[in-house]
């Protein structure tokens, strides 16, 4: 925090206003007695304005930096695993080899879920999208773990943390699994967390299952890179819908119906769907043309980031994942893959791409990464929920363990003014 102030002018009258410095980013205006003047400030989108104060995640898009907890994403995704960086979400601090023994211990003991909710599935059709049973089955969690739901209490909220954690995968995978028509697989707890989901992606009651090891590491790699992004749309929806002192299994639900947007958790998928419409590599210099078009409704996907106008930090380390999993596989030729390469190439290459900062990013990569693995796009926004539920979670528990309001943005309003009932 510091002394400085800012002074707003508004019909010849001064408004005197705190600002604040955070430990880094840009500096804070106070603008809280606004209201006392009969002002409010617009911002569509709440992209000028910080909401709460927290110590998770911290991103500079201009630079391209992304910290948890203070470290880099990349140092992260080069010597942690996704279990420990949830556990250095959540706490604070990175785990010494017991506290982590001990947490990984924890969610492999809450793998499983009730055996009655395998009959909650049956009430949707075998159609239905996979991010619609997710947020249908995750809200349900509270009909069955009513239990431990007080917010106020710090058990109930690590109990909540260590249930949804290793509860997520398995409710992905049975989303899968009920979708084409397979029976659920019940985790495996001497499995680590990836290759657990994999397994119960891909296994079946008739055969051994072993899972790929590059395929597993690839696989928490994704987990780990989308563990948080900070005050995104979904991590702002679960702390509106926490502070109205919701149970954490609802606001987690409301980030997933927040993520299912293709403005927010789509982006890898739209990136297939580019690639399947180009179809063949002949055709990439026409909709590379299109690309440049502003007239065009053609948009390359997976190339820039909202956030960073630079590089994603997180698209290096997915695209050396990528290259691992398509020579593991064979799928070098694949056709789909190879118009992807070429597109890469022309990203980093094109002085149009490259004046402009369009380097590829983390969708790109993951998007690949999936299909390679076998996943079908319906599922690419459910493994994207697994990933980000332990940011949610981490940022609902920071803000319901202070002295929090509830949230009640303001509005511009422009309709009629107040008028009689025609008599």
């Amino acid at each position: 925090m510091t002394d400085k102030h800012a002074t707003l002018k508004v019909d010849g009258k001064e408004i005197d206003l705190p600002m604040y410095s955070g430990t880094t980013g840009p500096d804070v205006v106070d603008v809280r007695s606004l209201v006392q003047q009969g002002l409010f400030t617009y911002d569509p989108g709440f992209v000028s304005t910080a909401a709460c104060e927290s110590k998770i995640t911290f991103i500079d898009g201009t630079n391209g930096v992304l910290l948890h907890r203070g470290y880099p994403i990349e140092q992260l995704a080069q010597h942690s695993d996704y279990l420990e960086t949830c556990y250095l979400l959540i706490h604070g601090e990175l785990p010494s080899s017991e506290e982590l023994g001990h947490f990984k211990s924890m969610v492999k003991n809450h793998t499983m879920v009730h055996e009655q909710l395998n009959h909650f599935f049956n009430g949707f059709r075998r159609d239905a999208h996979p991010m619609a049973i997710m947020c249908g089955v995750v809200g349900a969690l509270s009909a069955f773990y009513h239990d431990t739901m007080d917010s106020t209490d710090e058990k109930h909220r690590e109990i909540a943390a260590f249930r949804l954690i290793a509860k997520m995968p398995t409710l992905a995978a049975m989303c899968y699994k009920y979708s084409i028509g397979q029976p659920f697989m019940y985790p495996r707890n001497d499995l680590d967390y990836a290759a657990n989901f994999l397994y119960m992606m891909f296994g079946t009651p008739c055969e051994e299952f072993v899972v790929n090891p590059v395929l597993a590491k690839a696989m928490d790699k994704i987990f780990l890179l989308h563990a948080d992004h900070e005050q995104n749309a979904s991590t702002s929806t679960v702390r509106l819908a926490g502070s109205s002192g919701a149970n954490v299994f609802a606001c987690i639900a409301s980030g997933i119906a927040a993520l299912w947007g293709p403005a927010h958790g789509g982006a890898n998928e739209a990136v297939l769907s580019m690639l399947m419409e180009i179809e063949d590599e002949s055709r990439i210099p026409e909709f590379i043309e299109r690309a440049k078009d502003k007239d065009d409704s053609f948009r390359l996907m997976g190339f820039g980031h909202r956030v960073y106008k630079n590089f994603d930090p997180r698209a290096k380390v997915m695209k050396e994942s990528c290259d691992q999993v398509l020579q593991e596989l064979g799928l070098e030729d694949d056709p789909l893959f190879k118009i992807a390469r070429r597109l890469e190439q022309i990203a980093l290459e094109d002085p149009y791409f490259v004046e402009r900062k369009l380097y590829p990013n983390v969708d790109f990569y993951s998007g690949i990464i999936l299909r390679a693995i076998g996943i079908p796009v319906s599922m690419f926004t459910v493994i994207f929920a697994m990933a980000r539920t332990v940011g949610w979670y981490s940022h609902w528990n920071e803000m319901v363990s202070t002295d929090y309001r509830i949230g009640r943005p303001r509005q511009l309003y422009t309709g009629a003014t107040k008028r009689d009932y025609p008599g």
